[in-house]
């Protein structure tokens, strides 16, 4: 009987630490998510802002850029709302 309740524990304390793993990676998925999603917007919406930090590349970069900025940030907001890591 013990080692039947040893068992439980142990699996208690892993379903834990798996909660507290996923969580922390979903919140780092949209944490960067966030910092990517301004990054896409800065890129393409930058010179309509007004807003200029350092020197400006070429405008047709700074498009693709921002799309794919846009894009990954997209994906990493998904993976965190999703939270499919260990499965």
């Amino acid at each position: 009987m013990p080692a039947l309740k040893k068992q439980k524990m142990f699996e208690d304390y892993e379903n834990k630490k798996r909660k507290q793993i996923i969580l922390m990676k979903s919140l780092l998925d949209y944490g960067m998510g966030i910092i990517f999603l301004l990054a896409g917007i800065y890129f393409l919406l930058g010179d309509q802002l007004n807003i200029q930090i350092g020197s400006k590349a070429n405008s047709g970069f700074e498009k693709i850029f921002g799309g794919m900025c846009i894009a990954y940030a997209a994906w990493r907001i998904y993976r965190g709302y999703k939270k499919n890591y260990f499965r």
